[in-house]
């Protein structure tokens, strides 16, 4: 009675602890008893319901790792013991239990195993893994029946998938259970059957199983194991076995006696035994679920991989490559791929291809390629095709492998298609797969396709021919000739071209030759529209094959590639140069090529030796002339297409050598040989040497005799480097040479079109120039003389290079040797008041100035420029901002790049020119008028146009001042509109137009300020009566001591200055600490109680931290700096405190002054100054 009742508490959880105390109870809800727990389940008398119980308490304890359960079996051995023999025993509750409720609750025969499973691998002792192997081998010694015996092959089985080390100790230690394995496969179980492989799995699976189990597979499993296998009818059993079979297959031991091998020598001449006696290719046949399969064809790979040859045959008399093929019309990549591999396999053995299982399987594999295509796994593409090109490769040519139609232009568009993929480990798949596809052996598919294309060709001059008598009335047919010939068109270009000059890299065969370049020839025919893309795309990468191939002593092959040279050199001129060609250089080209290639029979030295041979004198024979003049125009074709195989130095020299040769021979070359000799001296010019006198004295004589240098002219950046690369050459054809570069007029056509042609990322008409004009500056010259001369198109383009160079070069000094020219240039241009050169010549004007370094006088030149510049300000618009806005910047900086005695001349020139000032009075009143853009992306031209107005106005108010100018008239201006820089006006500008139009306006304001609103030049009115926005403000002796400010005018420009500091714009800021300078310097000269009330202000302590959180961290910055020296100045206490006036101070001490910028220099110099003063 005692031991049940100190149970009752373990089992119903009614009291913690029970009898044990608290320091056995676990922490569950409701808690656990762990002593009363093992008690239970040791009790032979305890319900079935009681230990279900506690099993299912006990599993939920153990399923924390390292929790209180463990540590309190790990602590007490007396209690953990018998726990685990509790466990490991066959309980009589567990024989009474199934294997578990129908709602999918543990059985006490479930739970066993996985929490003697859990508990030992927490524990992680070997005393207790030896006490289960002991009790499991009583376990299964007892067993009246062999359903018994499950419950301790599950466990074992789980026992060894949980711990690396078990397996060697049940194959060392207790390897008598090894017969009770045996005897539970042999039972007519699948059940059992499956726990038993699932075990030896995992014996096999060890290094010390493999080893200390060969003997007893070799003499007693395996048989049992193959028929197991070949029966399995379960999903479990298949898969359990499968696993086994993947570890067996590791070891090319088990493998030999798996494929039964080890035969008698006499036997294994037979090359037939093998046929329908091994049962491991039938048994993995059999698998149908689609998953096993993947694992049935890995398996197969796992044999094959060891000796293709030795044990492929008994697959294929098993017929597996049917059924390896049958499963490529699969979902699963994973078994395609497996597939994939055993196919390739196959491919090894002879017996797979006379067996005719290729001839089978084409149409699949075919499909197959075509579905995983769409798949983004580059490694399955790669594969497939690998698998696709040892098929085409070693099919015996006796046994034709596509013998339907359909599924041989399948093939063709899978391998089109795989040509054209992204990737490259694709493509080099898949060009192998074409070349096997298209083999020596295989030429009469070229023979086929080549008959097509003539077939084609002939079609196109018969009427009934072009539409399909077919089709149905009022309705579209896709199948006519022109499709057609589309069709042959792309298969040329995407499949057969790459696939043969990949297979011509090895060794020519004349015959294959023959056929391709005849089927080339062809093709420039068989769609005549797209002639000259075909010819440009082909470009000129068979012609070095085609001169090989002339050293054959092969006509027919000799003829074909010569018709196919002169065939693509008369259509790449053509379209090349379409605008100059004549019917009669047409000809004579044509007649040239026809007569000369089929004799240009030389080797790539010989060629370079023959364009320096000269002629023997008085000589009649233009043989020799001839094959030049063909081998110059080859070549010349052949660069522009970017196909050079010929070196480029060794052909500089043989090109220089022979115009120097026909030259000194009286010979005069047409004008399309001398383009081609000067097109080749170009693009070689970098890899040989600079020409000699004598070379380039040829070269000039040889371009003299031209009527025309347009000619010889090809647009083309290396031809004008090199033309513009000798003096010689540039003086006296650098000018006709620039205005061919500029008035090319198809330019970007040209570009588009010519795509592929050599020179596609050099036709851009302007910046190929750029490095030129940076070597050799005095090509400028050149250029304006171009602007003076040429129509204004190409002048547009000339200016357009001219202020590419200058924005992009800025340490290039030019100003001087620009000026002269651009006064002339300035004056012809106004002539023609509509020219729309006259904004890029302004702008380049300005850019000019702009590379001035320093100050200088001003000379004739330049106030001739500056009174023109003026003149033509006056007579625009304000709306002409692309006029204004460069001409008002050249006038500004005239006045600013000076010396003081030309700045008052200058002043002087601009003060008397009244339609300029008059301009500019209603280009600043646009500034309040007009409407702001809708948030422009960056500084609009009106933003830019405003600014440059009001800068120079501040400018004119500045200078008029000190020098005392006379003024002819007079700028008038409102007080509240740019007083009030909070305007809406501004405030709906886009954040830089804002910084940079107010910087613009209180320069201004700061001009006007310092002359205490006193000039001559400006007069300052009120708000008149019409828009009396303002309230009647009350005179008092404040306003009068202001005046013309007002006491609220005042304070609301404080305002605006406040706000416009917040906006975190470092050029910004500046500009407001020098207006706030200067407007309380006025301020303290008027009334010094306003001046010090405004620089008291609380609200200028925020200003300062806005400045040090827009960027500006240190305090050793100008704006910084200013700010504070303000408001020491004037004694606001309230703003700046000793403390951070001493953190200045000693930021400056650490800091290196020698490095500091000039205005942080100047800014401290003065902080320091008030301070000491103070």
């Amino acid at each position: 009675m005692r031991r049940t009742g100190r149970a009752m508490p373990a089992a119903g959880c009614a009291a913690p602890g029970g009898g044990h105390g608290p320091r056995w109870a676990l922490p569950l809800r409701p808690p656990l008893c762990l002593a009363c727990a093992v008690e239970t389940l040791g009790d032979g008398g305890a319900s079935l319901v009681r230990r279900r119980h506690v099993l299912a308490r006990l599993r939920d304890a153990l399923a924390r790792p390292a929790g209180p359960a463990v540590q309190l079996l790990a602590a007490e051995e007396r209690l953990c013991a018998p726990l685990v023999a509790a466990l490991s025993g066959k309980s009589p509750a567990a024989a009474r239990c199934g294997r578990g409720g129908e709602d999918g609750s543990f059985s006490p025969a479930d739970l066993h195993p996985c929490i003697l499973v859990r508990l030992v691998v927490e524990l992680k002792s070997e005393q207790y893994l030896r006490c289960i192997l002991e009790e499991s081998q009583k376990e299964l010694c007892k067993a009246t029946t062999m359903r018994g015996s499950l419950p301790t092959f599950t466990l074992l089985g789980k026992l060894a998938d949980a711990i690396s080390g078990f397996a060697d100790i049940l194959v060392v230690e207790h390897s008598n259970l090894v017969d009770h394995l045996l005897m539970g496969l042999a039972y007519p179980n699948e059940g059992i059957k499956a726990a038993v492989c699932y075990l030896y799995g995992k014996l096999y699976s060890s290094p010390v199983g493999t080893e200390r189990l060969s003997a007893h597979f070799e003499e007693r499993l395996c048989g049992l194991f193959l028929n197991t296998l070949g029966h399995a009818q379960t999903k479990e059993l298949q898969v359990n076995c499968l696993g086994l079979l993947k570890e067996l297959l590791k070891s090319d031991h088990f493998v030999s006696i798996l494929m039964n091998n080890a035969k008698a020598e006499e036997e294994t001449e037979n090359p037939d035994f093998l046929e329908g006696e091994n049962p491991l290719p039938l048994a993995l046949k059999k698998v149908t679920a689609e998953m096993l399969q993947a694992a049935s064809s890995h398996c197969v790979a796992a044999v094959l991989v060891h000796s293709p040859n030795r044990y492929a045959p008994a697959f294929i008399h098993a017929d597996v490559p049917e059924f390896l093929f049958e499963c490529l019309s699969c979902n699963s990549e994973i078994l395609i791929w497996s597939v994939y591999c055993c196919l390739l396999l196959l491919t090894e053995e002879r017996l797979f291809f006379s067996k005719c299982h290729t001839v089978y399987g084409i149409e699949s594999l075919v499909r197959s390629l075509q579905d995983v295509l769409q798949l983004n796994n580059v490694e399955l593409h790669k594969q497939g095709l690998l698998l696709f090109a040892e098929i085409l490769k070693r099919q015996p040519v006796e046994i034709k492998l596509f013998t339907n139609r359909g599924i041989c232009i399948e093939a063709i568009d899978v391998l089109m298609e795989t040509v054209n993929c992204p990737v490259l480990e694709v493509v080099v798949e898949a060009v192998r797969a074409v070349a096997a596809f298209l083999s020596e052996e295989d030429s009469s598919f070229l023979w086929y396709l080549l008959c097509l294309c003539r077939l084609a060709v002939e079609f196109q001059s018969d009427p009934m021919a072009q539409e399909n008598a077919f089709t149905a009335p009022n309705s579209k047919s896709k199948d006519t000739l022109s499709n057609f010939s589309e069709f042959l068109l792309r298969i040329c270009d995407s499949l057969c071209i790459p696939m043969v000059m990949n297979y011509m890299e090895g060794a020519v065969s004349p015959s294959v030759m023959e056929v391709f370049i005849s089927t080339l020839n062809t093709l420039f025919t068989v769609v005549p529209n797209m002639q000259n893309k075909f010819s440009k795309k082909l470009g000129m990468g068979p012609s070095s094959l085609c001169l090989s191939a002339l050293l054959h002593s092969n006509p027919a092959l000799n003829q074909a590639c010569s018709s196919f040279l002169c065939s693509l050199c008369l259509s790449l001129y053509s379209a090349t140069e379409k605008e100059r060609t004549s019917s009669q250089d047409e000809q004579e080209m044509s007649e040239l090529l026809q007569k000369g290639l089929p004799q240009l029979n030389y080797t790539t030295a010989e060629s370079l030796l023959l364009l320096a041979e000269t002629p023997e004198p008085f000589s009649l024979d233009q043989s020799l002339c001839s094959h030049q003049h063909c081998l110059i125009l080859l070549l010349y074709f052949a660069y522009t297409l970017g196909d050079r195989f010929v070196p480029e130095a060794e052909l500089f020299l043989a090109v220089r050598n022979f115009l120097v040769s026909a030259q000194d021979h009286g010979d005069c070359p047409p004008p399309y040989i001398l383009r081609a000799a000067l097109y080749l001296l170009a693009v070689c010019q970098d890899k040989g040497k600079a020409l000699d006198l004598r070379s380039l004295s040829t070269i000039k004589k040889s371009l003299d005799n031209l009527p025309d240098l347009s000619l010889v002219y090809v647009h083309c950046p290396l031809l004008l480097k090199f033309f513009l690369r000798y003096p010689e050459l540039m003086g006296r054809f650098g000018h006709q040479v620039l205005q061919l570069w500029f008035s090319w007029r198809h330019c970007k056509q040209t570009e588009t079109e010519e795509a592929g042609f050599g020179m596609s990322d050099q036709l851009n008409s302007a910046n190929p120039l750029l490095p030129i004009l940076k070597s050799n500056s005095s090509i400028l010259l050149i250029l304006l003389d171009l602007v003076c001369s040429s129509s204004v198109e190409v002048a547009w383009k000339v200016l357009m290079t001219l202020r590419t160079f200058l924005e992009r070069n800025e340490d290039v000094l030019v100003c001087d040797l620009l000026r002269s020219q651009f006064l002339q240039i300035l004056q012809q241009l106004l002539v023609e008041s509509t020219n729309r050169n006259l904004p890029v010549l302004l702008s380049l004007l300005f850019l000019v100035q702009l590379r001035s370094k320093g100050v200088r006088e001003l000379d004739s030149t330049d106030f001739k420029l500056l009174h023109q510049v003026s003149n033509l300000c006056g007579k625009c618009r304000p709306r002409d901002s692309d006029l204004l806005q460069p001409s008002l910047n050249f006038l500004y900086w005239s006045l600013h790049q000076t010396t003081p005695c030309s700045q008052q001349r200058a002043v002087a020139v601009l003060l008397s020119n009244v339609p300029l000032l008059e301009l500019l009075q209603k280009v600043l009143e646009s500034t309040w008028l007009r409407s702001p853009p809708s948030e422009p992306a960056y500084l609009s031209s009106e933003d830019a146009l405003l600014c440059s107005g009001w800068l120079l106005v501040a400018s004119l108010l500045f200078y008029q001042h000190r020098y005392n100018t006379e003024v002819r008239t007079t700028l008038v201006f409102r007080s509240r509109e740019w007083l009030n820089l909070k305007k809406e006006k501004l405030k709906k500008k886009k954040k830089s137009s804002l910084a940079e139009e107010s910087v613009s306006i209180m320069q201004f304001l700061r001009a006007v300020l310092r002359q205490n609103f006193s000039s001559s030049l400006l007069v300052i009115v009120g708000q008149n009566t019409a828009q009396s926005a303002t309230p009647p403000q009350p005179s008092s002796l404040q306003d009068a001591a202001l005046h013309p400010l007002a006491t609220w005018q005042v304070f609301s420009l404080v305002v605006s200055l406040q706000n416009l500091m917040v906006h975190k714009d470092l050029l910004l800021s500046q500009a407001v600490v020098a207006c706030l300078e200067t407007l309380v310097e006025y301020l303290y000269m008027k009334n010094q109680d306003v001046a010090l009330h405004v620089a008291s202000q609380p609200w200028h302590r925020f200003l300062l931290f806005a400045l040090l959180n827009g960027g500006q961290k240190s305090l050793l910055q100008p704006g910084v700096l200013r700010l504070v020296t303000l408001f020491l100045k004037y004694q606001s206490r309230n703003i700046i405190s000793q403390k951070e006036i001493s953190q200045i101070l000693q930021e400056a001490a650490e800091a290196n002054l020698a490095e500091l910028p000039e205005a942080t220099s100047r800014a401290l110099h003065l902080f320091l100054w008030v301070c000491f003063s103070l």
